[in-house]
């Protein structure tokens, strides 16, 4: 069985995140460098931090992210996932969890990175979760110590501190193709993904799915008092096999994180052949 990311059964957050069902593509996203379409926007509110139209307040908002010190969430087609990066530390924590005991297949996962080790702790379980390979060498109840030289370039094991942000927001806004302002820091209108391949919250599977329906994807976001992007709220229609889904990023406690907690070492064990295998 090969791990795929809930972003595209829906935002594997990865969205970042790896998952189980509907697309086949691994792993946690890295923000980058997209080309910026022309967009349409509205005056941004006074005050609003680069007053210029709404698309560069939203372009603005993601520079916060950068600093590296904040909590996340992320959801999409049954599948969550939180945690928070934490720069001054090089560390960072995530909790993903796949569908339920119900589903053929369920899986939570929590990855702890502390530069340079990485941990993971596995539970596989659902009714189909016998059929996976080496389940039981999977399901340790411990944290699994990662070899760093075979999850190298791994979207959905790896944590690359000079991309700090898992759902890849900023590549995600310089796509906004029309935006307008709703209210007081909240903003409506559409994004081209389908130069978001990067971005941890999109499958790229799924953006090929969506073909022209990828330039124009209704989205809606909101900032903070700061100007900080709080929450960005994706709709992708249809394509496909993949149902329509919501797909919704949020950011809290800028500069408020803490560093992520290294497991006990009694509670350590080194990654079995199983686990590389699964998510390779």
């Amino acid at each position: 069985m090969k791990i795929q990311r809930f972003s595209a059964a829906a935002f594997a957050a990865a969205l970042l995140i790896p998952g189980l069902t509907a697309c086949n593509d691994n792993g946690t996203g890295t923000t980058g460098v997209s080309a910026s379409p022309t967009a349409s926007g509205s005056i941004a509110p006074s005050g609003t931090p680069g007053t210029g139209d709404a698309k560069q307040a939203l372009l603005n908002s993601t520079n916060a992210i950068r600093d590296g010190n904040f909590r996340f969430t992320m959801s999409g087609a049954g599948s969550t996932a939180e945690g928070q990066v934490h720069e001054p530390s090089q560390s960072a924590e995530m909790r993903m969890a796949i569908g339920d005991a119900s589903s053929d297949v369920m899986m939570k996962l929590e990855l702890i990175h502390y530069k340079p080790d990485s941990w993971v702790k596995l539970e596989l379980g659902g009714k189909a979760a016998d059929s996976v390979p080496g389940v039981r060498q999977l399901n340790l109840g411990r944290y699994q110590h990662l070899d760093q030289t075979r999850i190298k370039g791994n979207r959905a094991l790896g944590f690359d501190f000079d991309t700090l942000d898992p759902a890849g927001s900023a590549v995600l806004t310089q796509g906004i193709t029309e935006v307008r302002e709703t209210g007081d820091g909240t903003y409506a209108g559409t994004l081209d993904v389908s130069r978001a391949a990067e971005a941890g919250s999109l499958d790229p599977a799924l953006i090929t799915a969506l073909g022209a329906q990828a330039q124009a994807v209704p989205f809606t976001a909101k900032v903070d008092p700061q100007g900080r992007l709080s929450e960005l709220v994706l709709q992708v229609p249809a394509a496909g096999q993949n149902a329509a889904q919501e797909i919704r990023i949020t950011y809290t406690d800028y500069g408020n994180a803490t560093a992520a907690q290294k497991p006990p070492a009694d509670q350590v064990v080194e990654a079995p052949p199983e686990f590389y295998n699964l998510f390779n």
